[in-house]
């Protein structure tokens, strides 16, 4: 009889854990990047009893619900910050907890930079990630707090390598306006001030595959120029020949780079040395000569002036993006992702977070869409994973459940005290 009250009073205990935990998944419905959670009963050792025909067993009741987080793909959306961040796969987010140094997973992406440019959770977690150094990022290396150059202001590289896509038209006639094109050239100087060059193309009276350059600057971008009158870069003119199918010949592919030099910049800037590259990184030619306009297709230079900092954004992939007051962009900083092989014995330490237990698999960390790990979608975040439908209905099922055992408890009770008053006949 005492069994029976036992076993009715474990089932009620363990109904009551499961309904707190279908409570507390409701209660996250709307949390980014939360993942439901599930209980599994398991019932007690049973007791064995004799009988005449055989064994009769009777059960002890239930054992304390264990928990199972159910790692999900939630839903992705769109979201409004920059550096909202989702992962659409496996994979955590790592984190540092300030307060206490642990390391901690999430895979919750909602991103935001603090005034030292330290890249934060919304619950002041340190994102873990590779830091740019020397203009490189190298994600082989051990990880570290992300770090956003915040107030940078970025400084200028002098030009080394300019290039330019263009063709010469074969039907232009020497002498004519179409047998003369010029093109500008831009570069940067130490100081980051812009340069322009000027190529200037004439077509060769004498040889109709032949074409002659001059590159100048302006007189007064050197202290022994004359404002007003271009100065001549090279010496004498140089010359490019090309073949009957239009191809460039001369200078070759081994031949074909034309050094450039400004000496005296008037802006007190370094000499600026430049190579001008007739052929790309395949050995192709850059310029062509067919009958067509000349005009150019693309041009390339590897300088960059001092920008300042404007703001930074999320690109997929997980590449924090810095926007610079002159229009480009740069990378500087790559998050990174930790794979987990059994993601389930994880432990919720709240804020959204997970700790890693003595059960847990070691951590493979490295960047996204790499050695299984999931793509990381800037400008989203992962939705919970809880189901409103499926917790009520567990919920009706647990609360039938409860009810049922107590009314094995109140009928115990009963036959406890029918039990008493035939004591007291």
């Amino acid at each position: 009889m005492f069994t029976a009250l036992s076993t009715a009073l474990s089932a009620l205990d363990a109904t009551s854990t499961a309904i707190d935990v279908v409570g507390n998944n409701l209660a996250n419905l709307n949390t980014t990047g939360y993942k439901d959670t599930t209980v599994s009963f398991q019932d007690l050792l049973s007791q064995s009893q004799e009988g005449g025909l055989g064994t009769t067993q009777v059960g002890m009741g239930v054992a304390p619900p264990i928990t199972i987080t159910q790692f999900t793909q939630g839903a992705i959306a769109s979201s409004t910050g920059p550096l909202d961040s989702a992962i659409q796969g496996d994979g955590f987010f790592i984190v540092q907890d300030p307060s206490t140094n642990n390391t901690l997973y999430t895979r919750d992406g909602t991103f935001q930079v603090d005034a030292s440019g330290n890249l934060l959770t919304a619950t002041g977690q340190a994102v873990q990630g590779w830091n740019q150094s020397g203009g490189q990022i190298n994600t082989n290396g051990a990880i570290g707090n992300i770090q956003i150059p915040v107030g940078e202001i970025r400084q200028p590289v002098a030009t080394t390598d300019v290039s330019v896509n263009m063709n010469l038209d074969a039907s232009a006639t020497p002498g004519a306006a179409d047998g003369t094109f010029s093109t500008p050239i831009q570069a940067v100087d130490s100081l980051g001030n812009q340069v322009t060059m000027t190529l200037t193309m004439t077509k060769d009276a004498t040889n109709p595959l032949q074409w002659d350059y001059q590159i100048t600057v302006p007189g007064n971008t050197t202290t022994a120029g004359t404002p007003g009158t271009p100065t001549n870069l090279l010496a004498s003119p140089g010359t490019l020949t090309f073949n009957a199918s239009g191809q460039l010949v001369t200078p070759s592919a081994a031949n074909g780079v034309i050094p450039l030099s400004i000496t005296g910049l008037s802006d007190n800037a370094a000499d600026l040395s430049t190579n001008w590259n007739l052929y790309d990184a395949s050995g192709n030619p850059t310029i062509t000569q067919v009958s067509q306009p000349s005009g150019v297709s693309a041009n390339a230079s590897n300088g960059q002036t001092s920008a300042e900092l404007l703001n930074v954004s999320m690109a997929s992939g997980g590449q924090v993006m810095a926007q610079y007051s002159d229009g480009t962009q740069s990378v500087v900083a790559q998050l990174a992702l930790a794979s987990i092989r059994n993601p389930d014995s994880l432990t919720a330490v709240g804020d959204n977070d997970f700790q890693s237990t003595a059960a847990t698999a070691l951590p493979a960390i490295g960047t996204a869409n790499t050695g299984g790990r999931g793509q990381i979608l800037g400008g989203s975040l992962e939705a919970s994973t809880v189901d409103i439908a499926s917790e009520f209905t567990n919920l009706i099922v647990l609360q039938r459940a409860y009810e049922a055992n107590g009314k094995v408890v109140t009928t115990m009770n009963q036959l406890s005290q029918d039990t008493i008053n035939l004591a007291q006949q």
